[in-house]
C-alpha cells in the first residue's frame, strides 16, 4: 500500500476528511447515503496501487461533522479536487448517492471525467414503476421520528444491505456489521438537522441527458438490490452511449462490501485502457 495522506480540507464552510495515497490517473470515490468512505476500505487500498485514488467523507458523513447552512454535493466535490490539486481526467466511482452526484458532476464538467463506475445508483429525476418495501419504509421513518437510531440502522439493513429475497441470515455478517456502523453513524448525523442539501436545478433532469456522457461507463447491480435500482441499472446501461453491466449475484446495495474480490477485479479490468 501507497503512504496515505489524510487530513480535512476547508470546503465551503465546512471541514471534509479525507484520504489520498497512490499516483497515476486519478479515481474519485464517493459514498453511499447509508455509509461513509469506509466503504470504501478495500477498493482504496487495491486501486491506489495503479492510481491516485481519493475517498472522503461527505459533510454529515464519517469524520465529516454537518454544519449549518445549505450546501450542495456537487459544489463541495468541485472545491475538494480544487483545493487538494487533484487534476483531472478522473474515474468517479460512486455508490448510490455517491453515483447519483458522479452523474450530475460529469455531465457539468463531461471534459473532465475519463470514466464512469457507478453502484447501485440511478440519475436524478428518473420515474420508473417498481415495487419499494413501502412497510420497511415506514417503520424506519418512525424509527427516525422517535430517536431510535439503532432501529433505523437495523432497519436500514433489511432494506439496502439484506436487500429483496434475502434475510440477516443470508449475507455476510461481518460485511453487515461494518454497514451498520456506517448506518448508525449517518443517522446519528442526520436527527441532528443541521445542515441542508440543496440540490441544483437544471432545466432536464439527469435522466434526460445521459446520451450526453460518451465516455465509458460501468454499471454495478447487485441482484439482490431494490426492484428499482436493478432498473435503473438496465435504463443507464441502455442510455449511456458507452455502457457495460454487471451483475453481482447474491449482493445487495453495497456489493463491493460482500463479493470485493470479484467487484475490486472487474473495476481494474474496466479500468484498462481498450
Amino acid at each position: 500500500m501507497p503512504p496515505i495522506q489524510s487530513g480535512f480540507a476547508d470546503v465551503k464552510g465546512a471541514r471534509l476528511y479525507y484520504e489520498l495515497a497512490g499516483s497515476g490517473a486519478s479515481i474519485v470515490m464517493l459514498h453511499a447515503g447509508i455509509a461513509d468512505c469506509r466503504m470504501w476500505d478495500g477498493e482504496f487500498e487495491a486501486f491506489a496501487r495503479s492510481h491516485r485514488a481519493l475517498r472522503f467523507d461527505m459533510r454529515g458523513y464519517g469524520r465529516s461533522l454537518p454544519m449549518d447552512g445549505e450546501f450542495n454535493l456537487q459544489d463541495d466535490l468541485e472545491a475538494l479536487l480544487a483545493t487538494l490539486d487533484i487534476s483531472p481526467p478522473y474515474v468517479l466511482m460512486g455508490c448510490s448517492m455517491g453515483g447519483g452526484l458522479a452523474i450530475d458532476f460529469a455531465l457539468a464538467h463531461p471534459d473532465r471525467v475519463a470514466r464512469l463506475i457507478l453502484v447501485g445508483s440511478g440519475p436524478a429525476g428518473l420515474e420508473l414503476e417498481a415495487e419499494w418495501p413501502d412497510e420497511l419504509f415506514a417503520e424506519s421513518e418512525a424509527a427516525f421520528e422517535s430517536g431510535d437510531v439503532e432501529r433505523v440502522a437495523e432497519l436500514d439493513m433489511r432494506i439496502w444491505f439484506d436487500g429483496a429475497g434475502r434475510s440477516r441470515q443470508d449475507v455476510n455478517a461481518e460485511a453487515r456489521h461494518k454497514a451498520y456502523a456506517m448506518a448508525k453513524l449517518a443517522t446519528e448525523r442526520e436527527l441532528k438537522g443541521i445542515g441542508t442539501h440543496v440540490r441544483k436545478d437544471p432545466a432536464r433532469p439527469a435522466a434526460e441527458r445521459l446520451h450526453e456522457l460518451s465516455m465509458p461507463a460501468f454499471i454495478v447491480i447487485g441482484e439482490n438490490d431494490l426492484p428499482y435500482l436493478r432498473l435503473a441499472a438496465d435504463y443507464a446501461t441502455e442510455n449511456l452511449p458507452a455502457a457495460t453491466k454487471l451483475l453481482i449475484p447474491n449482493a445487495g446495495h453495497l456489493p463491493n462490501l460482500e463479493h470485493p474480490e470479484l467487484f475490486q477485479s472487474a473495476v481494474l479490468d474496466f479500468l484498462v485502457d481498450r
